[in-house]
């Protein structure tokens, strides 16, 4: 959507409304080739794995007792994983993903949705294509529905009729985005628990970056983000999420998309103005090497109920 609607990444396209269906139906459909070469040539030989990884928030209806907020909560969450998730588990695009765009480019005068269709023959390849599913969590929104005119350009964002919330409560640690929900990531993982048959998955990215370039490198504010979302997953295994792994995002300061090194998510600060990029152990490193000693949180009292 970024790299083909908005044009914020690259290849910096702005297909409004297009460009970022039909780049992940091409994504869908090469996962699913990349897949079966795999399983038809190596499998037997290697006993490896092959999966996808997705990167999903959570939303959460700002009136659970509100049809309208949980619908819109629904389709929050279906056209953010459910997009990619929803073809290789089920077999083919949510259905209100295809209601809805299909719906407003009918209003649009369009003939055809400007969300593809798979054939018969690409549903049946594609279904099915994942080992395990890498799971990306960063933060929650609470959503509610929005209905946007027809006549205004389309979007991505205007198909979904829907308006994006946050708590004023709700810490932020980093980047203006990135607020700190541990509680939805337990309601993502049970999400996917229930509607793709409780797929075997690994946490692929987990974590915050900083607002400020901390030069005490006491980023309290890592440690207390981590911690609870640990706890979150640890509670969802409890429910019988089969959760397989976790990757904190990340070892060290990187370049970070169209922000390149100024947002800082690592356990180790990096001085790129340095020539020989020395690396200095953040306090949240300490905090997670301790964690992964015990594979779990040292003391039992961090555990919350």
């Amino acid at each position: 959507e970024m790299g083909y609607e908005t044009g914020e990444h690259a290849p910096g396209l702005k297909l409004g409304g297009c460009g970022a269906y039909k780049a992940a139906h091409h994504i869908i459909k090469t996962h699913a080739k990349v897949w079966h070469s795999y399983n038809n040539t190596w499998r037997s030989e290697q006993q490896g794995m092959v999966g996808i990884s997705l990167t999903s928030g959570w939303g959460e209806p700002v009136d659970p007792h509100n049809q309208t907020d949980r619908d819109a909560a629904e389709r929050y969450i279906q056209f953010h994983l459910g997009w990619f998730a929803n073809p290789i588990y089920r077999g083919d695009y949510p259905e209100v993903m295809k209601n809805y765009v299909g719906r407003k480019s009918a209003q649009q005068g369009l003939r055809t949705s400007r969300l593809p269709t798979f054939s018969v023959q690409e549903k049946t390849y594609i279904k099915g294509t994942s080992d395990f599913l890498g799971i990306g969590h960063f933060t929650t929104r609470y959503v509610l529905q929005k209905s946007f005119p027809f006549l205004q350009a389309s979007s991505y964002h205007t198909d979904r009729d829907l308006a994006e919330l946050v708590d004023p409560k709700w810490p932020v640690p980093g980047p203006k985005w990135l607020y700190s929900v541990p509680w939805g990531f337990r309601r993502l993982l049970n999400f996917i628990k229930t509607q793709y048959g409780n797929p075997l998955i690994y946490v692929t990215e987990n974590g915050v970056s900083e607002k400020a370039q901390c030069t005490q490198l006491c980023d309290d504010w890592r440690i207390e983000y981590l911690r609870g979302y640990i706890n979150e997953i640890l509670k969802a295994l409890n429910d019988g999420v089969n959760v397989k792994g976790y990757t904190a995002w990340s070892l060290l300061d990187q370049f970070e998309w169209n922000k390149g090194f100024s947002e800082r998510f690592g356990f180790y600060h990096v001085d790129f103005k340095n020539k020989n990029k020395p690396r200095y152990p953040k306090a949240s490193a300490n905090y997670y090497k301790k964690i992964i000693s015990a594979n779990g949180f040292p003391n039992p009292r961090e555990v919350k109920s």
